[in-house]
């Protein structure tokens, strides 16, 4: 059963707990004589989390293997490091956070160590998210972090919108949607010369139309945040490709011209 430890580990289990183990001992000792580590609280670790997290983000956009294993163990050492703290004041150590999880897993996958039964990988997250509100959150969309970027928020109250079956029920009606909130954001300016009519109308039906091509990104399975960052990222090589060759040819950005940058540009993207 998933909840008990069986009498004797395999080598490859042992070896795993081992590594743990040895992180766990190595934590104990910074947290008692390193005066860094010493002085350091959950708040004073939180930036530095979201820094690791975005870190190894990076790394597995890149497809960078060693890398997104250095950053797991960056991110594992912080876990690490909030549960000993948690322990010094005798919160919960990382014994209970490990347990708590395995537990809520369990709780969680009913057709798995239950008796529930499930066609496919839709009926997992909608039974998920029936299970939370049984659990006593309030909303579905309660779990929606709020410090969390736009664009991955917006997917994610679409993802658990859609878990308790409020979703379109076709792609082509989302494409429509996304169609009507571009003419709705067009109207809002002046046909002659582009500009904004109402700014703060304009916003908020930019942000629908934003909203719409989210929804629809989820509909053929894209991620949008993972889209856009990879745009970005083109975006960023290219343009430094660009200041690369202007530098070479001793010719300052702000001096050229629009046509004159776009030939390195073009340059770019054969690249």
């Amino acid at each position: 059963m998933s909840n008990k430890l069986p009498l004797v580990f395999p080598p490859e289990r042992m070896e795993k707990l081992m590594a743990f183990d040895r992180l766990l001992t190595i934590m104990d000792e910074l947290r008692e004589q390193c005066p860094w580590d010493k002085k350091q609280t959950m708040d004073t670790l939180r930036h530095l989390t979201i820094e690791e997290t975005y870190e190894l983000s990076d790394a597995i956009l890149e497809k960078n293997l060693p890398e997104v294993k250095k950053e797991l163990g960056d991110v594992m050492l912080h876990l690490v490091f909030y549960a000993r703290i948690a322990s010094e004041t005798g919160d919960f150590d990382i014994a209970d956070v490990l347990n708590g999880i395995c537990d809520k897993l369990i709780s969680r996958h009913p057709h798995i160590y239950g008796d529930v039964k499930v066609e496919n990988e839709e009926q997992v997250k909608q039974n998920w998210e029936q299970l939370k509100l049984k659990e006593g959150n309030k909303s579905v969309l309660g779990g929606v972090p709020q410090s969390l970027p736009a664009l991955v928020k917006a997917m994610r109250i679409q993802e658990k919108a859609r878990g308790v079956g409020f979703d379109w029920e076709e792609k082509s009606q989302v494409w429509g949607k996304v169609e009507e909130e571009m003419q709705e954001f067009r109207e809002l300016f002046n046909a002659e010369n582009e500009e904004v009519i109402d700014a703060e109308k304009a916003e908020a039906e930019f942000g629908d139309l934003l909203f719409s091509l989210v929804n629809y990104a989820r509909f053929i399975h894209l991620n949008p945040e993972t889209a856009l960052e990879r745009t970005n990222k083109k975006f960023i090589k290219r343009f430094q490709y660009l200041e690369q060759k202007a530098k070479e040819a001793n010719k300052n950005l702000k001096d050229m011209t629009l046509a004159e940058m776009d030939v390195y540009w073009e340059e770019a993207k054969r690249i």
